[in-house]
Parts: structure tokens; sequence; C-alpha cells
């Protein structure tokens, strides 16, 4: 057989189709929710998280809420006992006296700026170390009390000492409703 034929008679390789290994079989098709499109999604969800990183750090630069002060007690009721008085600092006095103490997390916006306006707010309506200026909301502490709008539900979970009982919370109540009548705050309440 001359060497002309002999190479043409060779098989020769032929290219496999585009999209196709060399047998000719297509690959399987990609799962749905490709990698392509995970992808996508994560770089979505990598946005929105810098995005609210970098927020929470501008919100840092808000200056309400992070000076915190406990002026100076000017006067105090003279408290019935001084059981009434233990049950008031453990309950109240954290909003409603100068007493203030500030946990580590009041340092830190969002949460810094909720405590500073619940503290102003209740400085505002009741201070117990201010008792030489009126206070007009001493006359609706037993009723917010008894009511539970007192202390705010969300309190005690992070102050878990202010979580009174019932019988504490009759105390405090009677307790109170003595001071305010042997002990009535200026101008009124």
């Amino acid at each position: 057989m001359p060497l002309a034929m002999a190479i043409s008679s060779e098989r020769t390789p032929q290219e496999a189709p585009v999209g196709t290994d060399m047998a000719g079989r297509r690959p399987p098709a990609p799962p749905t929710g490709s990698s392509n499109h995970r992808s996508g999604v994560w770089r979505h969800v990598r946005w929105v998280l810098l995005g609210g990183a970098a927020l929470f750090l501008l919100a840092q630069l808000v200056p309400y809420g992070h000076s915190h002060t406990n002026p100076p007690t000017t006067a105090e009721p003279r408290w019935d006992s001084a059981q009434t008085r233990e049950l008031a600092a453990r309950a109240c006095f954290d909003c409603h006296s100068n007493l203030t103490t500030w946990p580590w997390y009041s340092n830190i916006a969002p949460a810094s700026w909720l405590i500073q306006r619940d503290v102003d707010g209740g400085r505002a309506s009741l201070n117990f170390s201010e008792w030489n200026k009126p206070q007009d909301g001493a006359g609706d502490v037993a009723e917010v009390i008894s009511g539970g709008s007192m202390p705010p539900w969300f309190y005690p979970i992070l102050h878990p000492k202010a979580n009174l009982s019932k019988a504490e919370q009759q105390q405090l109540i009677v307790g109170l409703a003595a001071t305010f009548r042997n002990s009535p705050p200026k101008g009124g309440g």
C-alpha cells in the first residue's frame, strides 16, 4: 500500500462540537441557582452588610446620648422607711434620679439615644434627687406602677434587680404614698 493511501486511510480525530467533551457528550446542565446567581446574591448581601456597618459607624458621631451626667443631688424626699428608698433605688432611680448608673451600652448609638431620652424624660417628670423642685409625675406614681407601665417592660430584662415581685411593688406603692404625704414635692405633684 502506498504511503499516501496509508496516511489517508488512518482515522483522524474529528473535532468535537462546541459545548461537548472529546467523546461528543454534553455536560449536565447546571442546577437552578447556579454559582453565578449565588455569587450575585452574596455580592448584594456583602454590600448591604458593609452599608449597615458604615451607617452604624456614622451613628457613633452623633453627639446625643454620649454626655452622661449625674447632676448633684439637691434634695431627696423624707422617706417613710429605708425599705421604700431601697425599692425605689432598685426600680426607679436609673431614670428618676441624678444617681443613674450608665451601663456600657449607653455609649453605643442607637442604644445611647434611647437611654438618654428615657433618662431625660424620667428626670423631667419625677426626680427623687431634686425634691426641692416641682415634680409633675409624683401624683401618678401609684397608678403607673400598679398598671405595669413603670418600670417599662424592657427595663427589668436589662436590669434584673429592678424586677420587683408583686409584694415588693405593693410595698413600693404604699411606701411612696406615705413618703409623698409626709414630704410632698415643692409646687405640687
